[in-house]
């Protein structure tokens, strides 16, 4: 418990108005200790926002834990690290319950892209408040990524196998481009967006191409990068300001500062985009 009263000081300090989200990241944190101590990293990386928060420094909160295999496994058990999880949980006094959750068509597709190969679990920590951590794995993941290990120090020095930054950057492309932004504007994905730019991530184009064909958004694997160009400034052109910000509001500090964002910012934004061809 002493670890645990550690991790949430260093949430409190640096989440002062969203204590839940700040909570939430540590069991982030404690599930993902508990993955590498039983050997997950060896056949899965990290991949997806908590990701990029948690290792290279995004400024935002993110609700999931996102995995992928290194290689296709149709056949790959969560379920011996699922009690590794239980343990670990349990060696910091708390309670945790894992739930194979149901995916809806619709719904999840609109959230991920969820496709059939897609495990996806619900974990409920119970201890001084009740928090809900979703945990997603694809067992078939698109080809052409590249991963670094990096260090987690809390609760515990561990190493975890993470996607690299140009492949996050082509994962997050694909959901900017392709995700249905109609109803809610996902201001997380232009969050996302404007910090790959700003701190001049290249695009790593070939996985994005892979990943397009995969999920049925492009039917050749030859795509021209100014296709890619022509994409992004059509939903540029769509983007709804306030649709954006309502939906980003709860996931930043200080959704205050996202006041420079228009249709012109990310205008020019887009023309500092780099790409690994």
């Amino acid at each position: 418990m002493r670890v645990m009263k550690q991790i949430r000081k260093k949430f409190e300090m640096t989440n002062s108005n969203n204590t839940a989200n700040g909570l939430r990241s540590a069991m982030q944190e404690v599930a993902l200790a508990g993955l590498a101590r039983g050997g997950f990293f060896e056949h899965a990386a990290f991949c997806g926002a908590t990701c990029l928060r948690i290792f290279y420094g995004l400024s935002r909160f993110s609700e999931s834990l996102d995995f992928c295999l290194l290689k296709p496994d149709a056949d790959f058990s969560l379920h011996p690290y699922l009690d590794v999880l239980l343990n670990e949980f349990a060696a910091m006094g708390l309670d945790v319950e894992i739930l194979l959750k149901k995916k809806t068509g619709r719904s999840c597709f609109d959230s991920a892209f969820l496709k059939k190969d897609t495990r996806l679990f619900d974990f409920t920590v119970r201890g001084e408040s009740t928090l809900k951590i979703t945990f997603e794995l694809d067992t078939h993941p698109p080809s052409g990524f590249s991963f670094e290990e990096k260090l987690l120090f809390e609760p515990h020095p561990s190493c975890v196998r993470c996607v690299a930054l140009s492949d996050l950057f082509a994962e997050k492309m694909h959901l900017l481009l392709f995700r249905n932004h109609k109803m809610r504007g996902y201001g997380r994905d232009w969050f996302d967006f404007e910090w790959y730019i700003r701190n001049r991530i290249p695009l790593n184009f070939k996985h994005f191409v892979n990943r397009s064909v995969q999920s049925g958004h492009m039917t050749l694997a030859k795509f021209p990068e100014h296709d890619l160009e022509r994409r992004l400034k059509n939903r540029i052109d769509a983007f709804d300001k306030g649709l954006a910000r309502k939906e980003i509001s709860v996931f930043v500090h200080d959704p205050e500062a996202l006041g420079i964002w228009s249709k012109h910012y990310f205008q020019k934004l887009a023309r500092q985009l780099t790409m690994i061809r």
